[in-house]
């Protein structure tokens, strides 16, 4: 890497980051580009707007290699996996990258709790394309629609790839955001603890 430039407060670097970052997953999720650019693109717009000479493939490179050791659970997040899974089988599908994800559940403590995990890179499909729920559904046992929920935090992706695909949808809502999107979750949570009652409904 190279010499640091004008970097202005590290929380506004972040916050810049994490628009470029999802602004990109964005654009991945509808086919523009591909991920291997996406890796790369987020940490370079990111030091090109901080004024960082910086070399963003390095970055990248370090960044996933530290990615699956910090794992960060929502409140509840294995309290619900434990209660779930003893009633169904509990899939993760994911447009992230096929080995972090693995070695993610790992460190997270979920993975007695996980029967299998859907991936982007797998499957050749991302989110919310119907192909990769598909693509899961035919990692489980027993697919069922009707007994199925999709639980996620993206409408764009989680929720509206569930109304395509045909099953519920749970959307994890914690920041209370407005939906002003063309997805429609059946039910909408603010704590990871309200799942459960919202599914015994």
């Amino acid at each position: 890497m190279a010499a640091l430039g004008h970097v202005g407060p590290l929380d506004a670097v972040f916050q810049h980051y994490q628009a470029i970052n999802l602004a990109l997953w964005r654009s991945f999720e509808l086919g523009l580009v591909a991920k291997d650019f996406l890796k790369v693109e987020r940490f370079r717009q990111t030091f090109a707007m901080a004024g960082l000479a910086l070399d963003p493939e390095a970055a990248s490179r370090l960044y996933l290699e530290a990615l699956p050791e910090t794992v960060v659970l929502v409140e509840g997040a294995l309290e619900v996996c434990a209660a779930l899974s003893r009633q169904g089988e509990i899939g993760i599908v994911t447009n992230g990258v096929e080995h972090i994800q693995q070695r993610r559940i790992a460190s997270s403590g979920l993975g007695p709790f996980i029967s299998f995990v859907a991936t982007s890179e797998a499957c050749g499909y991302a989110k919310p394309d119907v192909r990769i729920f598909d693509y899961a559904a035919g990692m489980a046992s027993a697919f069922l629609p009707d007994a199925t929920i999709i639980v996620g935090d993206r409408l764009d992706a989680d929720i509206l790839g569930a109304n395509r695909f045909g099953i519920d949808s749970c959307w994890f809502n914690p920041a209370a955001l407005a939906n002003g999107s063309e997805a429609r979750p059946t039910f909408e949570i603010a704590r990871l603890h309200d799942l459960i009652p919202a599914l015994t409904q």
